[in-house]
């Protein structure tokens, strides 16, 4: 005999959650950023500004950083690429384990393992001087922005204290409402 075939009821699937919905910016550019990011090799901003602090005045006249490569799924042990005008790439060559020892004592782990020269124009950034219509800090200002260590820090801070200074007194005097 056989037999009947049974009744099934089937329960409906649940609905997947849609992926062409509307999403906030902040939620796509970490993925954005990341992949552009682990593409070419992204340089932190502070190796980039500071590589006269790092390398010495000398060495940062004739380089400048470009990337830093790291292995597939670290931080550590990576290639700093260095882009050297002229004829300066034998003696980076040659100072290369002292480059590679301070840009690791900058960052506070062995982030960089060897450097990759590159030869190439090294086009320097001049650093801005505070315009000339700004007066020197208070003796009150001055103190309080002595205890900074960051020189980069210290000057951007000084130059925003006496924009304001400066633009305190164009303020007329009187009632504000």
């Amino acid at each position: 005999m056989t037999k009947p075939p049974r009744a099934t009821t089937r329960q409906p699937k649940p609905e997947a959650p849609r992926s062409n919905r509307a999403r906030a910016v902040s939620e796509l550019l970490p993925d954005v950023g990341r992949a552009a990011f682990r593409k070419f090799g992204f340089v932190q901003h502070a190796i980039v500004s500071r590589w006269s602090e790092i390398v010495g005045e000398r060495y940062a006249r004739v380089s400048v950083p470009e990337s830093i490569r790291f292995p597939v799924g670290k931080r550590a042990e990576g290639v700093l690429s260095l882009m050297v005008s002229g004829a300066h790439a034998p003696m980076m060559q040659h100072i290369a384990p002292e480059i590679v020892e301070r840009v690791n004592r900058f960052f506070g782990y062995t982030a960089v393992a060897r450097l990759a020269i590159r030869h190439g124009e090294v086009k320097r950034v001049e650093k801005r001087a505070a315009p000339p219509s700004l007066k020197p800090l208070s003796p009150a200002m001055g103190d309080s922005l002595r205890g900074i260590a960051d020189p980069e820090l210290k000057a951007v801070l000084e130059a925003l204290a006496a924009g304001v200074a400066a633009s305190d007194e164009k303020l007329p005097l009187g009632r504000i409402d």
